[in-house]
């Protein structure tokens, strides 16, 4: 197969019930379906995100770019905004600030701090798979809203949720 000649990079506000991937044998809706139709080439995710939660990822064509994101020499920050269906405790948020083993997995936040009694604002740079949810279980929690906001410098700002855009330049110029 050969290389793409027309790299796209897109930034998509997904909402929750969409799952990131190309292709679901339980016909769930793809994330990738609401990107515009007029795109022909095919696109991976980057900085997934599961079904249950909801923000910023981006949608490549562009392997280089793709692999220098996802990897985590890269120090990629992530930042989630997570509104729980009951209080949090400072306990939970010393635990993302301190780190904590749940299942034997060790997780640390690179910063966790409460913006209400049931909200919290969190700074992931290694992001590992349901890290917020595995700790918010831990102190038996839930989060009724998990929203990525940022993925290193692109914020998701006034994107409308179901949204895209192209990252401007001065956006993929910051990950080169």
């Amino acid at each position: 197969m050969a290389p793409e000649t027309k790299k796209i990079h897109l930034v998509l506000n997904k909402p929750e019930g969409y799952i990131c991937t190309n292709n679901d044998p339980q016909g769930r809706p793809l994330a990738l379906s609401l990107l515009p139709p007029e795109i022909k080439e095919r696109l991976y995710s980057v900085g997934r995100l599961d079904f249950l939660s909801c923000g910023l990822i981006f949608f490549t064509n562009d392997g280089i770019f793709a692999s220098r994101l996802g990897h985590p020499s890269f120090g990629l920050e992530k930042e989630y905004i997570v509104e729980a269906t009951g209080v949090i405790p400072d306990e939970a948020i010393d635990a993302f600030n301190n780190g904590i083993t749940v299942e034997e997995i060790h997780y640390k936040a690179k910063l966790a701090e409460r913006t209400g009694r049931k909200s919290i604002r969190i700074i992931l740079v290694e992001g590992k798979n349901r890290e917020i949810r595995r700790i918010f279980s831990h102190f038996r929690l839930h989060p009724a809203v998990l929203r990525r906001v940022r993925i290193g410098s692109v914020l998701i700002g006034d994107l409308k949720e179901g949204s895209s855009r192209p990252l401007t330049d001065k956006e993929l110029k910051a990950f080169s």
